[in-house]
C-alpha cells in the first residue's frame, strides 16, 4: 500500500487524490515515449499496458501485464516488444472476433507499420503483410472502429509526412484488410489524432481528425453504407490552431457527444477548445472556462470521471514546449464547465509528456492514470512514465465490460447510458467504447461510472453497433458486470420488492401477466425482448399502488420462440424478469 496524503485547498475543497506510482519496472524503465493504451491483453479482468516509444533510429515497445494489487510484469519476448522501430500511436481491438485484443503500431520516419494477432497468451504474432504490410509510412497514429457495423472492426491511419493522405483498411476477414479507396480519403494535410464517434446517434461512427500547422480539423459524417460527408463550416473546424489531439465526452450528461481539441506549435503555447454539442448536427464553441485559456503545447487528452461525482473530468498532457511543463488537470462541475484542478495529482510537472489513458487498474472502481514521457529535444535525457494511483473517496461506482456477438467482439462503438438519482437530481450518463480516445491514447475498454451517492442504478441502456438496444433495471452500485450482446444477465438488484408470474405459458396473442408489488410504482412498464435481446413489444402502465395486478401485453402475429418478459418501474429502479415461450 501507498501513503494517502489528504491536503484539501479552500476555497475548492480539493484534496490529493491521487498517488505516483514508483514501483519497477512499470515507472523506472525511461524511453521516449508516444502512446499509452491500457487494455486487458489476456483477459484475466486486469487491465494491462502498453507504451510504445518513438525513439529516432529505433527503440523497442513496452508491455506491461498487471499481476494485481498494483504489481506489473514486463513482457520480455514477444514480438510486439522487440520490433526495434520508431514507434508512434497503437491501438487495440479484437480484430478476428476471437475474444482477445489485437494491436496496431504505426511508425515514423518512413517505416512500415506493425499489425499484431493476439494468440491469448500475451505472445502477438507479427503478420508483416496485414493491414499496410512493408509500406513506409510517416503515421503519427490509428483508430480502430466499425465504420460499416459489419461486425468488424476496420482501422484508419494518419499521416503527417510523406504524401500526406490518411489511410482506411477494411477489414475482410481471416486477418485480412483492404484499401479503401474514396474522394474524402485524399485530403493532404498532416495529420495527428484520429477519434471515433456516433456524435449524431444514428447508430455509425463518425470521424474527427486533428490536422497540425495552419490547417483546419477534418470531420467526416458517417452516412451509411461506406458514405463519409465532410462537415464544413462547423465551429468545430473553423479554426486554424493547429491541432494534436481530440477527444470525445458528454461533458453535461445531456445524452450527445462533445468534443475537446488540444492545439499546440512546435515550442510554442496555444489554447485549447472545447465544443458542445446541440444535437443538430454540429457544436457550439464553450468561450469561456480555463480549458479554452490555459495555453500549454498540448498532445494528449483522456475524459474519465476521477472523482466519481457522476460527470466526466479532463486531462491534458503537454510536451514540447519551452521553460517548465506543467499538465492540466479540469475538473468538471457536473454542468460541462471546468475548473482547474492543482491539488489532485502529487506532481503537474512534466520533462515532456505525449499521450495518456484512464483505466482502474487495481479494480478499487476508481480510474487511475498513465502518461507517457519523451524527449523534450534531442538532447534532453529519456525519462520515466508517470502514473498515478487513485485513493478514491466515499463516491460510488459502476464498471461495464461489453462482449459483441453482432456487433465486433470488442464492442468499439456501443454506447452505455446509465441512469441514477445523485444529489437528489436524476441523472444519465453516456460513455462510449472506443480504441483511441485521444492522440496516441486508449482508455479502458471497461465503460467506467461514476454515482456520487447513488447506491443504485435506475436503468441501463446497451446499444450496440450492430443496432440492437438492450435495458435493465435496478442494478446495485459498486460491482463489475459483464454483458453479452443479445443475451439476458444476471445482475445484482437491491431491496427487490416485486415479483411478475405469466399465466399461461407458453402464450398465444397475449401475454396474461400477474404482478406482486409490496411498495407504490410510479412509472411501470412490460417490455418483451427476444433470444437476441431486440425488443419487441413494450406498453407502458403508469402508476401502479402496492398489491396484485393483472396485466395484459397483446403480441398478435409473434413468432414462436423463446423470450424474456421484464416488468419495469422508472420511479424506484425496481426490475422483474420471466422468461416465456410462444
Amino acid at each position: 500500500m501507498f501513503p494517502v496524503l489528504l491536503v484539501c485547498v479552500p476555497p475548492l475543497l480539493y484534496c490529493q487524490q491521487f498517488t505516483q506510482l514508483t514501483s519497477p519496472p512499470l515507472t523506472n524503465t525511461p524511453g521516449d515515449s508516444r502512446s499509452v493504451n491500457i487494455v486487458d491483453v489476456n483477459g484475466d479482468g486486469l487491465d494491462d499496458i502498453f507504451i510504445s516509444n518513438g525513439l529516432g533510429g529505433g527503440q523497442n515497445n513496452e508491455l506491461y501485464l498487471n499481476l494485481g494489487g498494483l504489481q506489473f510484469e514486463a513482457v520480455q519476448n514477444a514480438p510486439i516488444v522487440l520490433d526495434n522501430s520508431p514507434s508512434d500511436g497503437a491501438t487495440f481491438a479484437d480484430t478476428d472476433n476471437d475474444g482477445d485484443p489485437d494491436a496496431f503500431v504505426v511508425t515514423w520516419y518512413g517505416e512500415p507499420n506493425f499489425f499484431y494477432r493476439n494468440d491469448g497468451i500475451s505472445e502477438f504474432t507479427h503478420l508483416p503483410d496485414a493491414v499496410t504490410g512493408t509500406t513506409g509510412t510517416y503515421s503519427e497514429t490509428a483508430a480502430f472502429a466499425d465504420y460499416n457495423n459489419d461486425g468488424l472492426v476496420d482501422v484508419y491511419i494518419t499521416n503527417s509526412d510523406g504524401d500526406l493522405r490518411n489511410m482506411l483498411y477494411k477489414n475482410t476477414g481471416n486477418n485480412g484488410f483492404e484499401k479503401i479507396s474514396a474522394t474524402w480519403l485524399n485530403e493532404a494535410k498532416p495529420t495527428r489524432a484520429a477519434v471515433w464517434s456516433d456524435f449524431d446517434n444514428d447508430c455509425d461512427q463518425d470521424l474527427y481528425t486533428t490536422n497540425e500547422g495552419s490547417n483546419w480539423n477534418s470531420f467526416y459524417r458517417n452516412d451509411g453504407g461506406g458514405m463519409f460527408v465532410k462537415i464544413i463550416g462547423d465551429p468545430s473546424v473553423a479554426e486554424t490552431i493547429g491541432s494534436m489531439t481530440a477527444s470525445w465526452g458528454d461533458v453535461n450528461n445531456d445524452g450527445l457527444q462533445d468534443l475537446f481539441v488540444g492545439n499546440a506549435g512546435y515550442f510554442q503555447e496555444k489554447n485549447n477548445r472545447l465544443f458542445i454539442n446541440n444535437g443538430n448536427g454540429g457544436f457550439t464553441a464553450a468561450s469561456t472556462g480555463p480549458i479554452n485559456t490555459d495555453g500549454g503545447c498540448t498532445y494528449g487528452s483522456a475524459f474519465a470521471d476521477y472523482d466519481n461525482d457522476g460527470d466526466l473530468d479532463l486531462f491534458v498532457a503537454n510536451g514540447f514546449c519551452t521553460g517548465t511543463i506543467v499538465n492540466f488537470l479540469y475538473r468538471n462541475n457536473g454542468a460541462g464547465i471546468f475548473e482547474r484542478d492543482t491539488t489532485a495529482l502529487p506532481s503537474f510537472q512534466t520533462p515532456c509528456s505525449f499521450g495518456t489513458a484512464w483505466g482502474d487498474l487495481n479494480n478499487d472502481g476508481f480510474v487511475d492514470l498513465v502518461v507517457s514521457t519523451c524527449k523534450n529535444n534531442n538532447n534532453a535525457p529519456q525519462t520515466n512514465h508517470l502514473v498515478f494511483t487513485n485513493q478514491g473517496n466515499g463516491n460510488n461506482w459502476l464498471k461495464i465490460n461489453l462482449e459483441g456477438t453482432s456487433s465486433n467482439r470488442s464492442a468499439i462503438g456501443a454506447q452505455v447510458r446509465v441512469t441514477a438519482i445523485i444529489n437528489g437530481q436524476t441523472v444519465t450518463q453516456l460513455r462510449e467504447i472506443s480504441a483511441q480516445t485521444g492522440y496516441c491514447g486508449q482508455n479502458s475498454l471497461t465503460a467506467h461510472f461514476g454515482l456520487a451517492d447513488a447506491d443504485s442504478i435506475e436503468s441501463m441502456a446497451v446499444n450496440w453497433p450492430s443496432g440492437l438496444e438492450q435495458l435493465w433495471g435496478n442494478i446495485a452500485a459498486n460491482q463489475t458486470i459483464s454483458l453479452v450482446e443479445g443475451q439476458p444477465s444476471t445482475v445484482q438488484t437491491p431491496n427487490v420488492f416485486i415479483r411478475l408470474k405469466v399465466a399461461p405459458n407458453p402464450f398465444g396473442d397475449s401475454l396474461e401477466c400477474i404482478l406482486e408489488t409490496e411498495k407504490p410504482l410510479t412509472d411501470a412498464r412490460l417490455v418483451l425482448q427476444d433470444a437476441q435481446g431486440r425488443v419487441v413489444q413494450e406498453r407502458n402502465f403508469g402508476k401502479l399502488a402496492s398489491g396484485t395486478h393483472n396485466l395484459l401485453l397483446d403480441v398478435p402475429g409473434l413468432p414462436g420462440g423463446v423470450y424474456v418478459l421484464q416488468l419495469m418501474d422508472k420511479g424506484s429502479g425496481q426490475q422483474a424478469a420471466v422468461k416465456v415461450v410462444k
